[in-house]
């Protein structure tokens, strides 16, 4: 941990009482400040609150209250999910007072080899991928952290200066993060998401390139090359550009060409072998590869991580094989992109659940993937009558159900021998989960309710 004084004697407060939250309020009472914890919820846990008011902490609960604006804080350390026009946000926006992430406070107590990874999808197992793949040649600590649903903060205390930190970070962490400078910055790809926070697709992308505007050239930015926009957007980086390409070839970094994955014209390892299935894992592996690589990382390493490595939970996770039909878990599938590239995974029938909070889009765009690969389709939540009607577009049946646990054994009821039962939502889970984390557990406990088994 790098020692600093930026915020001795300085009044900051929390606001929002996640994990990154109460990490900050504890890190900066460390650090010397003097911390509000603010959440507009009451924790069920007393816990929580009695841990901070013994750290000297104040807490206020149960509201924002806009008066905290008066109150001359000289920083405020934002949950990334909550949005800037919140009220009392905005009353902080409208001062001008300092507003960051906690990820900008654990890269500012960070002291070592730092990669970063953010974009539409595949972040998290790209995540992963990266920091297995460096950790087999290391000599030193390899932690990921961040967006992963680790504290970045918490992590970095623990690290020294040799040590490595693979950091997932979200375009909501990335706003408020405006000193971030990592060593190795990794975009997957960058689609239209959170335009609801966003407001517009340009304000989304400026904010995943807040990963590199602090990168030189002495820096690498890796990222995909199969979309031109996406090329175009790698020359508003500083950083040395190192693309990695399931489509196009090419000589700076990682790519495909006839089944073999190869890194600046040198072969690494066959696709096929790879265990994670999808070509949208292809592409999260050529990511990681090329950051491994850029860090000094055998090819022998990397194979070993890419042949055992069985993936993400709730990220086309394999649940189980029951009566000869495969159960996955992709309840992270948040979005149409996420649910287009999971279904190009298969080569069996799906039956596909899907469904959740309607955000005010249709889903045409899935109707060919559903007549290539879809058999049957379970659909719920509050878009579920705008899911149905993509349904019948492409012919397919289409069942109703109340939510992803009930509609297990309906979509039982449809399979056969051979088949793939699949929980790729394409849409968030706040209409009738907390989070897609708990969609996609309540979805593995219903699978091994109707089957018996575990999970493997």
């Amino acid at each position: 941990m790098k020692k600093i004084d930026e915020y001795q004697g300085k009044k900051v407060l929390v606001i929002g009482f996640g994990i990154s939250g109460i990490n900050a309020a504890h890190l900066l009472v460390k650090l010397g400040a003097n911390v509000t914890a603010n959440d507009k919820a009451t924790p069920k846990n007393n816990d929580i609150v009695d841990d901070l008011e013994a750290d000297g902490i104040k807490v206020i609960t149960g509201d924002n209250p806009i008066s905290l604006a008066n109150e001359g804080f000289d920083v405020v350390v934002k949950n990334p999910g909550i949005p800037y026009d919140n009220p009392l946000v905005a009353a902080f926006v409208k001062q001008g007072t300092p507003i960051i992430t906690e990820a900008e406070l654990g890269w500012q107590i960070f002291d070592g080899h730092l990669v970063s990874v953010t974009g539409s999808n595949g972040k998290t197992t790209t995540t992963t991928l990266t920091q297995l793949m460096i950790a087999e040649n290391a000599k030193h600590q390899v932690k990921y952290a961040g967006n992963i649903g680790i504290s970045f903060s918490k992590i970095a205390e623990d690290l020294g200066p040799d040590d490595t930190l693979v950091t997932e970070l979200s375009s909501f962490q990335l706003l408020g993060a405006p000193t971030i400078h990592p060593h190795i910055a990794i975009i997957t790809n960058i689609f239209s998401n959170h335009l609801d926070y966003h407001k517009t697709r340009e304000n989304y992308i400026n904010a995943k390139l807040n990963i590199t505007r602090n990168q030189t050239k002495d820096d690498f930015l890796v990222i995909n090359w199969d979309r031109d926009e996406w090329q175009k957007i790698a020359q508003r980086s500083q950083a040395t550009i190192v693309p990695f390409s399931r489509l196009n070839k090419s000589h700076e970094g990682s790519y495909v060409e006839d089944g073999m994955i190869y890194w600046r014209g040198q072969e690494v390892m066959p696709t096929k072998d790879i265990r994670l299935i999808g070509p949208q894992n292809v592409e999260n592996a050529l990511a990681a590869i090329a950051a491994a690589k850029l860090s000094g990382v055998t090819n022998d390493a990397i194979k070993k991580v890419l042949t055992t490595f069985s993936g993400v939970r709730h990220r086309l996770q394999y649940v189980m094989e029951y009566q000869e039909r495969l159960f996955y878990n992709d309840s992270k599938s948040t979005d149409i992109e996420a649910t287009e590239v999971a279904l190009q995974g298969f080569d069996r029938p799906v039956i596909l659940l899907a469904g959740g909070l309607d955000r005010g889009y249709t889903f045409e765009r899935l109707v060919p993937y559903f007549k290539e690969h879809v058999k049957a389709m379970i659909v719920f939540g509050e878009c579920k009558d705008k899911m149905k009607d993509a349904g019948n577009q492409a012919g397919v049946p289409v069942v109703e159900s109340e939510n992803a646990i009930t509609a297990v054994p309906e979509a039982w009821k449809l399979s056969e021998p051979g088949d793939v039962i699949l929980l790729s939502p394409a849409n968030a889970s706040w209409d009738q989960f907390p989070s897609f984390e708990v969609r996609g557990d309540k979805f593995i406990e219903a699978v091994e309710e109707l089957t018996g088994k575990k999970e493997q």
